[in-house]
């Protein structure tokens, strides 16, 4: 036979994990999103909207990063700028 309780639910939190890894122009914390809207204003109805394919191959649209000059082994929970252990 099973039994069951009820009990109040508390929201499950994770410390926040630490970036310290240093911040550059070419690597920007926020990402590579826009500073500005792509538009000023919504097109009006019964203007025609154009999709124009970018001319740019993906590795020229988003170069790779230089290398860093040391990886350090991976720590808890890092998974950018380190190297996994035993590889």
């Amino acid at each position: 036979m099973a039994f069951a309780t009820a009990t109040a639910a508390s929201a499950q939190t994770a410390p926040p994990a630490q970036d310290t890894s240093p911040q550059t122009a070419a690597d920007p914390r926020g990402g590579y999103q826009p500073t500005a809207p792509l538009f000023s204003a919504p097109p009006q109805p019964g203007q025609p909207v154009i999709f124009v394919p970018d001319p740019q191959t993906p590795a020229q649209a988003y170069p790779a990063p230089p290398p860093l000059p040391h990886y350090p082994i991976c720590k808890r929970g890092q998974f950018d700028k380190c190297r996994q252990r035993g590889g």
